[in-house]
């Protein structure tokens, strides 16, 4: 067995544990394996192993990596550019980082010349730190308020991503936060607007991520190993 699927079970086995701590069932809980910087002969071994959703943060590496993989539900997780977002709107799976009104009126747009519905995450600002993006919980109500002019879109949950910080009770609270929202946001009544997914925690605090309510977590490191940066 290889490093990588070895990397891949060890992280699956503690996604297990802790949803069995937390009450919960592991089947609530979809592994992202943040594929990015990474080639394609390790995406394929952790594919082959059972993986079907990889997560990307630049859309280039996304179109490079799509067609070589296609059976593969490819995840936007990055800051997203409206002016990239036709490149990635014919196939992309979901696109976890909504972080304003522009750019989802561009995807409504490019959805729409694609003849699909494209589903999405809203990205909320939960650390409130100034060089992170993401909607406050105002800006995120009044987005979704305004859905009906949005038709090939559906908003699925929320994402976040808290503060690098070792103190886990400032993480463990900013995911707090990201989870009442999402239970307030799950009262709306409407089509294409399904609260499913909280999309939170990473390498560092994905089981305490689980804890908080997450249904997905994003592993990058803990299973591909420490990113080359481009």
């Amino acid at each position: 067995m290889s490093q990588l699927v070895q990397n891949l079970q060890a992280i699956q086995d503690r996604i297990a544990e802790a949803a069995k701590k937390a009450n919960r069932s592991p089947e609530e809980i979809t592994l992202i394996a943040v594929s990015k910087t990474k080639p394609m002969n390790m995406i394929q071994v952790v594919f082959e192993a059972g993986q079907l959703d990889f997560g990307e943060n630049k859309v280039q590496e996304l179109r490079e990596k799509h067609p070589q993989l296609p059976q593969a539900q490819w995840h936007l997780i990055g800051h997203l550019q409206r002016n990239k977002v036709k490149y990635i709107a014919p196939f992309v799976h979901l696109i976890h980082s909504v972080d304003s009104e522009r750019l989802l009126e561009e995807i409504n747009k490019q959805a729409a010349k694609n003849n699909r519905t494209i589903d999405c995450l809203l990205q909320l600002n939960i650390s409130d730190e100034f060089n992170k993006s993401g909607l406050d919980e105002v800006a995120a109500e009044n987005l979704l308020g305004n859905i009906n002019q949005y038709p090939n879109v559906a908003i699925k949950g929320l994402m976040g991503m808290a503060e690098f910080t070792d103190d886990m009770q400032i993480v463990r609270s900013q995911f707090k936060r990201l989870a009442k929202a999402f239970q307030a946001f799950k009262a709306i009544e409407h089509p294409r607007i399904q609260m499913k997914e909280l999309s939170m925690g990473m390498s560092g605090d994905f089981e305490l991520a689980i804890e908080e309510g997450a249904t997905m977590v994003r592993i990058g490191s803990s299973i591909f190993g420490y990113r080359n940066y481009l």
